[in-house]
């Protein structure tokens, strides 16, 4: 699609409760790049924890809450795999046969992961500013498998001259968060998180970068459950305005 004027930001859960400066950052990409952000203050939860659980007519009453947040035909752009995957592929099931079907199924044909959208519409030009850093790219299941859009993380990063991704050799694996699948497979959500952070840390990156909030909160939770040292997490959004915005 072309550059739009404006567009809606949902800013998802963990963002809101966990990582505001990704979120902040997310919106500043895009304004900087000359578009208008809409951030509707109603917004709460997409509905994909009750939805994953089974819980259907619970999440149809949350999503049904964040669908009216978005009345315009303009893009809403997400900073994450998961919520966005949520909203684009599972919203037209979860509203199928009801009345508002029609506006759930717009809305979900023209949602947008963050990076998807920095980098294929928006086109972004990125002048790196920092000092040479060594990071390591976790790139989460949604964003992979579900949105299809893994390549746009690694694109945007190759605009930095200055930084240079080593690769894990555990990359397309899962880190075990998968929302309420931590929670009810801890066990083996802890044995794939452990398997994951084992990998990053091989690389001897300074920092791990990932699209997803909830991987960041797992990995950099077994890290810091870990100590050693581990490498820092953070943000795309974040680490991509703090790159093109460096200070002394």
């Amino acid at each position: 699609m072309q550059k739009p004027e404006e567009i809606y930001f949902f800013g998802t859960c963990l963002i809101d409760l966990l990582f505001p400066k990704a979120g902040l950052a997310g919106m500043q990409l895009i304004r900087e790049a000359g578009v208008r952000v809409i951030f509707p203050r109603n917004q709460t939860c997409c509905g994909q924890p009750a939805f994953n659980s089974g819980y259907r007519h619970e999440a149809l009453d949350v999503a049904r809450a964040l669908l009216a947040c978005f009345p315009r035909d303009i893009p809403l752009v997400v900073p994450s795999g998961s919520c966005a995957g949520m909203i684009k592929q599972h919203w037209p099931e979860l509203f199928a046969g009801e009345a508002d079907e029609k506006q759930a199924r717009a809305i979900a044909a023209r949602t947008y992961e963050l990076t998807e959208f920095l980098d294929k519409v928006l086109q972004l030009e990125l002048n790196d500013l920092g000092a040479p850093m060594q990071i390591a790219i976790h790139t989460s299941c949604s964003a992979r498998r579900e949105m299809g859009v893994a390549d746009s993380i690694e694109a945007l990063v190759a605009q930095l001259d200055k930084v240079e991704v080593l690769e894990q050799a555990r990359k397309p694996e899962c880190c075990g968060f998968g929302g309420t699948f931590a929670v009810k497979q801890a066990d083996i959500s802890g044995a794939m998180v452990q398997d994951k952070t084992d990998s990053l840390r091989a690389t001897g990156a300074e920092r791990v970068i990932s699209q997803d909030c909830g991987c960041l909160m797992n990995i950099g939770g077994a890290f810091a459950k870990q100590g050693n040292q581990p490498p820092a997490t953070q943000h795309i959004a974040e680490f991509l305005w703090e790159r093109t915005h460096a200070t002394d």
